[in-house]
C-alpha cells in the first residue's frame, strides 16, 4: 500500500466528482469498471483538445488499481498527453483519492494508460491538427 498523501498533486484536476452508493458494491467499495469510464472521460479531455474534435479509444495500455475507492471519497482525474503519433494521442491518467474531511488524507487510487485516435465525422482516422 502506498503511504497517504495530505494533498493533492499540483495543477488542475481534469474530472473531479464524488464516488456515490450507486457506484459501490454492497460492501461501499467502489466497481472497477466505474472508474475504468471515469478514466476513459477524463483522458478523452486532452485527447480532444489536441485533436481539435472528436477521438475514439483504442487501447488501454495499462491500468493499475493501487487502492479501494469508498462512497463518500472525492476523486480527482489528472490526464495528460504523454505521446501524439499522425493520428493518436496517448494519455497518462492518475486518480487520487480525497477521504476522511475531519483528519484529511489523499490516496493515489488509479493509474492508466490510453490511446485515443482522432476521427472525423465519418469516425474515420484522421491526422492531428499542427499545434
Amino acid at each position: 500500500m502506498d503511504t497517504p498523501l495530505t494533498e493533492l498533486p499540483p495543477g488542475e484536476p481534469t474530472l473531479r466528482l464524488i464516488a456515490m452508493p450507486a457506484d459501490c458494491s454492497y460492501t461501499g467499495d467502489v466497481f472497477g469498471g466505474w472508474i475504468m469510464s471515469q478514466v476513459d472521460l477524463a483522458g478523452s479531455v486532452p485527447a480532444c483538445q489536441r485533436a481539435k474534435g472528436r477521438v475514439a479509444t483504442v487501447a488501454v495500455n495499462a491500468f493499475t488499481f493501487r487502492q479501494p475507492l469508498f462512497t463518500g471519497d472525492l476523486v480527482s482525474f489528472y490526464a495528460h498527453i504523454v505521446k501524439t503519433g499522425r493520428t493518436s494521442i496517448t494519455v497518462n491518467v492518475e486518480v487520487y483519492a480525497q477521504r476522511n474531511p475531519e483528519n484529511l488524507i489523499c490516496v493515489k487510487v488509479t493509474e492508466a494508460t490510453l490511446t485515443y485516435v482522432a476521427v472525423s465525422n465519418e469516425r474515420k482516422p484522421r491526422p492531428l491538427p499542427p499545434l
